[in-house]
């Protein structure tokens, strides 16, 4: 949801005829959230300030294709995604992994208590995930989207994007209470 969409869609109509201020304004209302998705596929600081910066070139350029279907910072955020994506594809560090496909009887939607665990924790043990279980569940817990979205984004199955993100999530809570158990014993 746009905090103020009466104001963005101001700004965006002068975006659409080049207004240079409208556009430095737009990119100061956006450019933390999408840094901070970048930078969640990415793992780079660096990376991901180029990588948004050059969202933000892209929106600019191209701002007479955003047709309003959905929100604008919706549509920004799919730019960053797609361009993320690309982006580790291109540093080879995303590796297609080919998930053997498991019955949907065998996948169980299991819900993690978080409570207890401070916000960066629960960041830090997700980026320490392998590449695909992080990005699935980045793009599923963190974005918001569904499985459906997601398979789409990825070019995965559905079913193989529900096993996926089960796994993940099954993964996250061995590491989360593997770090539980380390800050009691260790005192952290």
């Amino acid at each position: 949801m746009e905090i103020n969409q009466p104001h963005i869609t101001n700004l965006l109509e002068s975006c659409k005829k080049q207004d240079k201020n409208a556009q430095l304004e737009l990119y100061k209302c956006y450019y933390k959230a999408m840094y901070n998705v970048a930078y969640r596929i990415l793992k780079d600081e660096f990376e991901a300030e180029d990588l948004m910066q050059e969202a933000f070139l892209t929106v600019f350029t191209k701002m007479q294709t955003y047709k309003g279907e959905v929100t604008f910072g919706a549509w920004l955020k799919r730019i960053v995604i797609n361009k993320s994506l690309t982006q580790l594809k291109k540093n080879n560090k995303y590796q297609e992994i080919k998930m053997e496909i498991i019955p949907s009887d065998e996948v169980e939607d299991e819900t993690v208590n978080y409570k207890g665990f401070k916000g960066s924790t629960v960041l830090k043990c997700l980026q320490s995930l392998k590449e695909n279980y992080r990005i699935v569940l980045n793009l599923h817990l963190i974005e918001g989207y569904d499985y459906e979205e997601i398979s789409q984004i990825l070019e995965y199955t559905n079913e193989n994007v529900r096993t996926t993100v089960s796994r993940a999530k099954k993964k996250l809570k061995q590491v989360l209470l593997a770090e539980k158990i380390q800050s009691q014993v260790y005192g952290r």
